[in-house]
C-alpha cells in the first residue's frame, strides 16, 4: 500500500511540474522617430532572464510604425514583434493603449509576464493593465529571477532612496506577473541576424477618452542624452545662477563630450531645466563617468547617480556627503579648479 501510494505522488508531482507553464515575457518597446528606445532594450534583456519566449509590443500612429518594425525584429532575444497601429496611438495614453492589453491579456492569454521599462510613460500604463486584471505590479526593479518549479518570480528593487534593496516573490498565484525595469540595471540588447515573427493585432478603439495629448516640448541639445550617456557633468547650488552654471559646465561637458546634469536645488533654483534633473524626483543615471561639481550630496540626488562607475566630486567643504560615495574627491573652489581642468582638457 505504501509503495502505491509513493507511485501515485510520483506520477502526480511529475504530471504538476511538467504542465507548468514556461515564462512567456510580453516587452511594452517604445520608441520615437523610427528607433526603439535603449530603456525599452534594457527592458527586453530583464525579461530574457526570465528563461522563455518573449514577445514585444509596439504600438504607434500607422507611418510611424514601418521603420522601427525594422529595427525590433533583428533585436537579439524576441521571437514575435506584435504591432497595433491607430491614430490614437500616435502618443500612447494609459486611457488609450490599456484596453489593447486587456485584449491581449485576457482569456487564454499565452504570457505569464508583461515587461516594461520604468519610463514616465509606461510606469503610468502597466499599473492601470494590471490594476484592470485585479494583479499587482512590482516597478523599478534591478534584477529578476524566475523559478520555474514553483512557477514564481523573485525581483529585487531599491527602497529608501536607494538605502535599502527590497526583494520581492510573486508567487504562482499571480497568474500573470507586471514589472517596470530600471533600464541603468541592465544592459540594452543588441540587434542580431535573426528576425523575430512580425504579428498585427487590430487596435482597440476608445470612444471620448477623458485625457487627450495637446502637444510635446522637448529640449534641444547638441550634447549626448542625460539618460543614456557615459559621461555626465552634473552641477549643484553651489553654481550660483543660471549664467554661471552654463559659462562653468558647458565647456568642460563639451571637452568630455558629457551630457549635463543638476541637481534638485540647482533646478529649483532656476540654473538648469527640469529635466537635467538627477536624482529620485528626477533621471537616474549610471554612466561610466559622473563629475558632480558643487553638490553636497544630499540623499535624494545620491539615489539618482551612486551606481555609475566612476564618481568624481569637486567641493571646497571637505564634509560634504558627496566624498563618501566619490571614488575621486577634489577639495577645491569649483571656480579655479573647472577652468583649469578644461585648459589640460583641450
Amino acid at each position: 500500500m505504501k509503495m502505491l501510494r509513493a507511485a501515485v505522488l510520483a506520477r502526480s508531482l511529475a504530471r504538476s511540474y511538467a504542465t507548468a507553464a514556461s515564462p512567456h515575457a510580453l516587452v511594452f518597446l517604445e520608441h520615437c522617430k523610427g528607433k526603439l528606445d535603449s530603456s525599452s532594450l534594457s527592458a527586453l534583456t530583464a525579461a530574457s532572464q526570465l528563461g522563455g519566449r518573449v514577445s514585444g509590443l509596439i504600438v504607434g500612429a500607422p507611418g510611424d510604425l514601418p521603420a522601427v518594425l525594422e529595427q525590433a525584429k533583428k533585436v537579439t532575444g524576441l521571437d514575435t514583434v506584435l504591432h497595433s497601429a491607430s491614430p490614437q496611438y500616435s502618443t500612447p495614453l494609459p486611457e488609450t493603449v490599456t484596453p489593447l492589453f486587456v485584449k491581449l491579456l485576457s482569456t487564454q492569454s499565452p504570457f505569464t509576464h508583461v515587461v516594461s521599462a520604468h519610463s514616465s510613460s509606461a510606469k503610468s500604463i502597466l499599473p492601470r493593465v494590471a490594476a484592470k486584471l485585479d494583479l499587482p505590479a512590482v516597478s523599478d526593479i534591478t534584477s529578476v529571477q524566475h523559478d520555474s518549479s514553483s512557477n514564481s518570480t523573485t525581483f529585487t528593487r531599491p527602497i529608501y532612496a536607494g538605502n535599502a534593496i527590497s526583494t520581492v516573490r510573486a508567487s504562482d498565484s499571480i497568474p500573470i506577473k507586471f514589472f517596470t525595469v530600471r533600464s541603468t540595471a541592465f544592459s540594452a540588447a543588441a540587434l542580431g541576424d535573426a528576425e523575430a515573427k512580425i504579428e498585427s493585432v487590430d487596435p482597440v478603439h476608445v470612444s471620448n477618452p477623458s485625457t487627450e495629448h495637446v502637444s510635446t516640448s522637448l529640449t534641444k541639445s547638441d550634447r549626448p542624452d542625460l539618460g543614456v550617456a557615459s559621461r555626465v557633468v552634473s552641477g549643484g547650488r553651489a553654481l550660483k545662477n543660471a549664467e554661471t552654471f552654463k559659462a562653468t559646465l558647458f565647456p568642460l561637458a563639451d571637452a568630455l563630450g558629457a551630457a549635463v546634469g543638476a541637481s534638485r536645488a540647482a533646478v529649483d533654483a532656476g540654473y538648469a531645466d527640469n529635466s537635467l534633473q538627477v536624482g529620485q524626483t528626477g533621471k537616474v543615471v549610471a554612466p561610466e563617468l559622473y563629475m558632480a561639481i558643487g553638490i553636497s550630496g544630499a540623499i535624494q540626488h545620491l539615489a539618482g547617480m551612486k551606481d555609475s562607475k566612476l564618481i568624481v566630486a569637486i567641493n571646497k567643504d571637505p564634509d560634504a556627503p558627496i566624498f563618501q560615495v566619490a571614488d575621486v574627491g577634489l577639495v577645491a573652489d569649483l571656480y579655479e579648479a573647472v577652468p583649469e581642468m578644461v585648459e589640460k582638457l583641450k
